[in-house]
């Protein structure tokens, strides 16, 4: 089956520093795909350039056939291509409403009315909260407004940047069926998450990254079998 996201020997860091050292990595279509690694080994950075957040210094990056390694990170939202990133980064001091409508600047304006009813048939607690400041809500349902303003832009691929951060065992339980229950409508997802296991438990294959390069890449029980894997990278 052809990649839905391509990414092929790339390299990118900041200044002099490479972070990325020749990354391989694909998405299919409908997937969920865990991006797993410690602290410092690159994951974030990753997003940021597949996302044309941060230039790449090397390799290609391509997304439903479409070249977008060097693309304006405008022109990769047109594409369909949708990060979630870690910390949230909503804007506290508008409202829930507003957060969401901004997720549909770019992508998906036209269908905002439609899409604005599935976000919060997905979140009832957003459709509550509409106009509720966005910085006075709890770390999960910032969380979700998050989520919701991705799915506001209609994504092809919705990569998400450790969604679980922060929450309590509760909430972490409810983000991954949320993600699961993503998935079962077709959605492709990127997860990056420090939350082996049960990232492992959804998806679908799985990379591991270390020091800016892919030392794993395959299904998640090949992963979970071997010992010397679980020690050396995941800590398990």
């Amino acid at each position: 089956m052809t990649a839905l996201l391509d990414i092929q020997g790339l390299r990118g860091g900041y200044g002099r520093v490479e972070v990325l050292r020749g990354v391989d990595l694909q998405v299919r279509d409908g997937e969920i795909v865990a991006l797993l690694g410690s602290n410092g080994a690159g994951k974030s950075t990753l997003n940021n350039t597949v996302c044309g957040i941060v230039p790449a210094w090397g390799g290609r990056v391509s997304f439903d056939g479409r070249e977008l390694t060097r693309a304006h990170y405008r022109d990769v939202v047109k594409a369909g291509l949708i990060q979630v990133p870690e910390g949230r980064k909503i804007f506290p001091n508008l409202t829930v409403l507003e957060n969401l409508e901004l997720g549909s600047f770019t992508r998906g304006r036209e269908r905002r009315a439609a899409n604005l009813e599935r976000v919060f048939a997905t979140f009832p607690r957003l459709a509550e909260r509409r106009a509720q400041k966005a910085g006075t809500m709890s770390g999960g349902e910032q969380q979700m407004l998050a989520i919701g303003r991705g799915l506001m832009a209609e994504p092809r691929l919705l990569i998400l940047d450790e969604p679980s951060l922060g929450l309590s065992p509760l909430l972490v339980e409810e983000m991954f069926a949320l993600i699961r229950r993503l998935h079962e409508e077709g959605l492709a997802v990127l997860l990056v998450e420090q939350n082996v296991g049960q990232s492992l438990e959804i998806a679908d294959r799985a990379y591991v990254l270390e020091n800016g390069a892919v030392r794993f890449a395959g299904a998640p029980a090949e992963l979970l079998a071997s010992t010397e894997l679980k020690q050396a990278y995941l800590g398990l």
